[in-house]
């Protein structure tokens, strides 16, 4: 009998379910524990497997639009349990949903299309990420949820620790606190079996080194950033943690839907003038939204969730990201890396007009139908420029799966 759902991703409640049962049926070997509460007072559960000093940390549910991660949790404990050279010398452990507040937010289990999944996104403004909090935030404002996340780590010390994250439409790639060497290999391999392309020029790693294709290395603390405007330098991040106790992470990304066109290696004949268009583009689009907002603010008095609180961080991100990608683009820029920056154009005032909708919906407000014909119509112009086909459910956690195993088994090796 499968553990994963047939058509939709698993609920933060699946999850818990799931690793009780799992516990029960093995109660020598797993155990589940509470490790600590949500912002408003839901737990958050760790999964242990195995009793080894020397342990993985495998963490799911960091963004809340992002849900493949649950599903393959569910597929690497089961796996875990059932292989004993994964197991050997090695504890695993599977933090079942890092941010279940935020989880409870997005209601798109089964989404059947781009808009589907974006009428029911959301996605919590930076300060509010259990991952990203530590790099805008002071200490002593961190979020319950981050600090229980960073005392998991200080408690077991993991040579690995695994994030599970993902996107909407695009390729797959993972991000390195540290190089894994050998883990390209098995990366590409996997990708190409299960026909996911690989997005060798992520926005997200521009200016990284890397490893091999889809497979990129944080630069060191002295190294700039791509994108200074950005508020989140992920050397600031939960993800450096493990590093105090001589870790390292691997942040695994897989898409819900694929697109060929984040896997062109080929050098782009006019970059510059390409990413200035999109950074046009994205002045242009975020404007609509901005003048629905500040034509419903007066009417919104007293709502301050968290939907209108991560719309307006969207908001504030653009111009200062417009201006760096109208800088210097990096040298050799590839057809994939401007397929990157116009999949980043599209999504962030898109999802800024979906969660900015929900509120207007909320509150029975007459905007709302403004910001789903922009929701509709950009969610249907991002499928198409992109040609969207749909990743099977099976496909994402298998790739997402192989890889988490890799990592640990070749990283592994670099620890002994």
């Amino acid at each position: 009998m499968s553990l994963l759902p047939v058509l939709s991703y698993p609920t933060v409640t699946e999850l818990n379910s799931f690793a009780r049962a799992l516990a029960a049926r093995r109660p020598g070997l797993c155990a589940v524990r509470q490790v600590g509460l949500s912002r408003a007072g839901r737990p958050l559960y760790l999964l242990s497997v195995g009793h080894a000093r020397r342990a993985v940390l495998v963490v799911a549910g960091a963004h809340a639009n992002e849900p493949t991660g649950g599903s393959t949790l569910l597929a690497l404990a089961d796996r875990v349990l059932q292989d004993r050279v994964l197991r050997s010398g090695t504890s695993w452990h599977f933090l079942l949903c890092a941010d279940p507040d935020g989880a409870s937010l997005h209601v798109t289990p089964a989404p059947r299309s781009l808009l589907e999944y974006h009428l029911g996104f959301f996605r919590p403004a930076g300060p509010e990420q259990p991952e990203w909090s530590p790099a805008v935030l002071p200490p002593d404002r961190l979020p319950p949820e981050t600090r229980a996340l960073t005392r998991v780590i200080d408690e077991l010390r993991p040579y690995l620790q695994v994030t599970l994250h993902g996107t909407d439409l695009g390729g797959s790639w993972v991000q390195l606190t540290k190089d894994i060497p050998g883990l390209a290999e098995p990366f590409g391999k996997s990708a190409a079996q299960l026909r996911i392309p690989v997005e060798t020029g992520a926005s997200d790693a521009a200016g990284w080194p890397s490893s091999g294709p889809g497979v990129h290395v944080m630069p060191d603390a002295a190294a700039g950033v791509a994108y200074p405007s950005m508020p989140d330098d992920a050397r600031h991040s939960t993800w450096y943690h493990a590093h105090r106790y001589g870790g390292l992470t691997a942040v695994v990304e897989v898409p819900m839907w694929a697109s060929d066109l984040v896997d062109d290696p080929a050098p782009h004949p006019a970059p510059a003038a390409e990413i200035r268009r999109l950074a046009g583009r994205l002045l242009r689009d975020t404007g609509q939204v901005q003048r629905v907002l500040a034509e419903a603010l007066p009417r919104l008095e007293g709502v301050d969730g968290p939907l209108l609180r991560a719309a307006k961080w969207a908001l504030e991100l653009v111009p200062g990201l417009a201006a760096d990608w109208t800088h210097t683009p990096p040298a050799d820029t590839t057809m994939a890396y401007v397929g990157s920056v116009d999949a980043f154009a599209r999504r962030l005032p898109l999802r800024a007009a979906a969660m900015l909708r929900r509120v207007l919906q909320e509150s029975d407000d007459h905007a709302a139908p403004r910001l789903e014909q922009l929701v509709e119509t950009w969610s249907d112009a991002f499928a198409e420029r992109f040609h969207a086909r749909w990743v099977p459910l099976e496909d994402q956690v298998e790739h997402q799966s192989r890889t988490v195993v890799a990592a640990a088994l070749h990283a592994r090796e670099g620890s002994a």
